[in-house]
Parts: C-alpha cells; sequence; structure tokens
C-alpha cells in the first residue's frame, strides 16, 4: 500500500480526493488544511507521494516542496494549482516536482492516473 499525503487548504478538495483514492485500498491517504502543521509530519511521515497545492494562505506550496525535498529528495510530488501557467511550472519542475495538476480537475481518474504513473504502478 503506498502512502499518499494531499496537503491542500480548501476542505472540499481534500475530501473529493481523499473519497475518491481510497475507494480501491491501494493507498493509505492522510490530508492536511494547514502546511505548516503538515510540513513536519510529511517530512517525517515517510510518505511515497504528495499532491501539493500551490496557493496556500500559510505557506506557499513551493516553499513546503522545497523544504520536503531537502529533508527527503526521493518523495514524489505533485503540484495543483488554479493558476497553471508557465512561469509557475518551470519554478516547480526546478524545485523537483515530478508533475503538475490544474484545478479545478478535468476529471478525478486523470488525478489517478499521474499518481498512478509516478509511482509506477
Amino acid at each position: 500500500m503506498k502512502r499518499i499525503a494531499i496537503v491542500d487548504d480548501e476542505k472540499d478538495i481534500l475530501e473529493v480526493l481523499e473519497k475518491f483514492l481510497k475507494r480501491d485500498k491501494e493507498f493509505e491517504i492522510d490530508t492536511f488544511q494547514n502546511p505548516v502543521s503538515a510540513l513536519d509530519k510529511v517530512q517525517a511521515g515517510n510518505y511515497d507521494l504528495v499532491l501539493l497545492d500551490i496557493m496556500m494562505p500559510q505557506m506557499d506550496g513551493i516553499d513546503f516542496l522545497i523544504k520536503t525535498k531537502e529533508r527527503n529528495p526521493n518523495i514524489k510530488v505533485i503540484m495543483m494549482t488554479a493558476y497553471s501557467t508557465l512561469d509557475r511550472t518551470i519554478q516547480c519542475n526546478k524545485f523537483g516536482a515530478e508533475d503538475y495538476v490544474t484545478k479545478p480537475f478535468v476529471s478525478l481518474r486523470d488525478v489517478e492516473n499521474k499518481i498512478l504513473d509516478n509511482l509506477g504502478m
């Protein structure tokens, strides 16, 4: 079973993703609405992948990405953003993000496929 952390300040996004990804029992999902409190748990939690929002009020997702990759360079990170710009994508890739998805999601199946691809499943 793969462990996934989902970090997003929008509770609705967390609930939808958690419910969808838990349906097949392939993933153990932990959700975090506050990136500041999530950072320690993600860095210490032996997660295989983090699904991470870029725009959050308490901590920018890019800062979270940088700090996470410094501690655990092997963790896979997929960024989520409602504002898909080339600059942001380049910046996320530069700091080690494996992939990104845009919100609102075209389909939850697409999000799941990106997760499966990045985990080699």
